[in-house]
């Protein structure tokens, strides 16, 4: 009998709809305030969720700066997409839908985007009239790698170490820092420096998928929502592009317990009496699919009329105000998490 993958993710209601902490607002504020300073914003965005990872707060917020956007971690979208598309098709998408802003894919540890981005500023510097120096901000949704590309930047530039904590969860980050020297032009006008900031979640997010989506990409603390929940999404993704990605674990099965009960045996994370520990089960595959080892795909549907169509759902997530998103991840925090 063929197996049939699972053609919808049940809406789960009970998920949280909001990740918008207290130090993503307090840095939201400073950013803005220090705006009329910064020349030039570049916002990452993790390119397995290219228009879910989208904050509509830095497009409000930096309305009319110059801006380049950086898709991190392609590298681990590189074999396909959920939907059917290609890498370079959706590549050539998003580069179509952020024009005439400079779109760059970097992968991990690649120097050739590196200096594709000090080659963007440097021209970027050469044209202005000032005698001051450039000053650019990084700015993004959280753990989407902005103090990795900081660090990154200044050694290729100026051969020094890392002047940014980075880490596998996101909030490692929580308050703006220092202006960092990425170039040094010698004079002060050719000079280039670099703030990192936390990352900033969106207030209000309008749909369970896309809260998942953002969690299972690490955007979320894994203590927000049950392991078992969000492995049992990655499920329906692997099951979506290919089932013989899990095939070391167990046969095609829509059944995340049976899943999580396959990942248990070959690991060894039983409980006492060979039970399966399914909190650690689901938390040990769903880093091995972060990292790369199960597969590497988009988690977005990439094309034009999405990208629309979250534009036009972000004028939802704006009129949710800063006030009621905090509220509700107060009472968001108060509750015991979804459990599987």
């Amino acid at each position: 009998m063929n197996f049939v993958p699972r053609k919808i993710f049940p809406t789960l209601d009970s998920l949280p709809k909001s990740y918008f902490l207290g130090h993503h607002h307090a840095g939201l504020q400073k950013m803005k305030a220090m705006c009329s300073n910064i020349d030039l914003i570049v916002e990452c965005r993790d390119y397995r969720v290219p228009i879910t990872s989208r904050n509509p707060l830095f497009e409000e917020s930096f309305a009319g700066k110059e801006k380049i956007i950086v898709y991190t971690k392609t590298d681990l979208g590189v074999d396909g997409l959920c939907r059917g598309s290609t890498p370079m098709r959706s590549q050539t998408t998003i580069r179509n839908w952020h024009y005439p802003s400079q779109v760059i894919f970097r992968k991990l540890n690649d120097g050739t985007s590196i200096r594709l981005l000090l080659k963007l500023v440097g021209e970027h510097a050469a044209k202005r009239d000032s005698l001051m120096a450039l000053k650019m901000m990084v700015v993004g949704m959280p753990n989407v790698g902005k103090s990795k590309l900081l660090n990154d930047i200044r050694w290729k530039s100026c051969g020094k170490g890392k002047a940014a904590q980075t880490g596998d969860q996101p909030g490692v980050t929580r308050k703006l820092g220092s202006a960092v020297k990425i170039i040094d032009g010698g004079e002060l006008k050719d000079t280039v420096y670099m703030i990192d900031t936390p990352g900033v979640f969106i207030p209000y997010v309008p749909n369970s998928e896309s809260m998942l989506k953002l969690t299972l990409c690490g955007c979320v603390k894994d203590n927000i929502i049950s392991p078992t929940i969000l492995a049992d999404y990655l499920l329906y993704c692997l099951n979506r592009v290919n089932p013989e990605l899990y095939s070391h674990y167990h046969a095609p099965t829509n059944d995340v317990d049976e899943f999580l009960a396959g990942v248990a045996r070959k690991t060894g994370l039983l409980r006492k009496g060979g039970e399966t520990n399914e909190e650690a089960s689901a938390l040990w595959i769903i880093k091995r699919w972060r990292d790369g080892h199960l597969g590497r795909f988009v988690l977005d549907d990439v094309s034009l009329a999405n990208f629309e169509q979250e534009k036009s759902d972000s004028l939802a997530v704006l009129a949710t105000s800063v006030n009621q998103a905090q509220k509700l991840d107060k009472k968001i925090r108060e509750q015991p998490k979804v459990a599987g």
